[in-house]
């Protein structure tokens, strides 16, 4: 995108998400994904926003559960958490404030349908709660959060029931006579910034695809693509 484009987009986004940047490279530095970065040294991706952003939306959820689910016991207060920090459930938002249509991505990733990976627009939607915290402190970050998220966090089971992908896709697999689902992780970065790819295997055939933070992220992220692929659509709230 040139400068006025980028200078347009970004307006727009400042629009949908309710906050008006006093530093805008903030906002910038939480569009940049390291593989645009790669290719435009000099540059800082959003992987450090991306980091706060995980812990303020973290605290601002169990705040918010905390305080609205005045009966539940811990481990149903966890799984409202779950129901909403994660991956896909994140995506889901990204999706409609149409965060991937405003990131700087490096070509390859841009030509594999980058701006619509969960991970990567889930990740940048993670940088831009850590972008506005920078900007406007914790109470303009928490009611971001809850801006975007409050209807979710308002329902009493939360997003939807916490669901596991792999197990799901081993009983849907034992149900078709399937044989059991094999696992080939690969992960990329040093070891204090690592990203990994998880490719599963039904009938030696790949059937799903995932990226993540985490093996385990990674592995339900393409058992989920997996079921999407056997079983029509599938929910989306894997472990984070």
């Amino acid at each position: 995108m040139t400068g006025r484009l980028v200078d347009t987009a970004v307006s727009a986004l400042e629009e949908r998400i309710g906050h008006r940047f006093g530093d805008r490279s903030l906002l910038l530095q939480a569009l940049r994904h390291r593989s645009w970065c790669s290719e435009n040294p000099g540059y800082e991706s959003n992987e450090r926003l991306e980091f706060l952003g995980d812990a303020v939306l973290g605290w601002v959820v169990a705040d918010v559960v905390y305080r609205r689910h005045l009966d539940a016991r811990e481990g149903h207060l966890t799984d409202l958490r779950k129901s909403v920090v994660n991956a896909l459930a994140l995506a889901d938002v990204a999706r409609l404030l149409d965060i991937g249509s405003c990131l700087l991505l490096g070509r390859g990733e841009d030509t594999a349908a980058g701006r619509d990976k969960s991970s990567i627009i889930s990740d940048a939607l993670e940088a831009i709660i850590g972008a506005v915290y920078l900007d406007g402190g914790t109470v303009a970050a928490h009611d971001l959060v809850v801006r975007l998220l409050g209807e979710r966090l308002l329902q009493p089971n939360g997003f939807s029931p916490y669901t596991d992908f792999k197990t799901m896709l081993q009983e849907l697999c034992a149900s078709r006579e399937d044989l059991p689902p094999v696992y080939v992780l690969r992960e990329e970065g040093p070891d204090h910034a690592k990203f990994f790819f998880a490719s599963v295997l039904v009938n030696g055939s790949v059937l799903g695809a995932g990226e993540g933070r985490t093996k385990k992220q990674a592995e339900q992220l393409a058992a989920s693509d997996a079921i999407r692929r056997l079983d029509g659509d599938a929910p989306t709230e894997p472990d984070a």
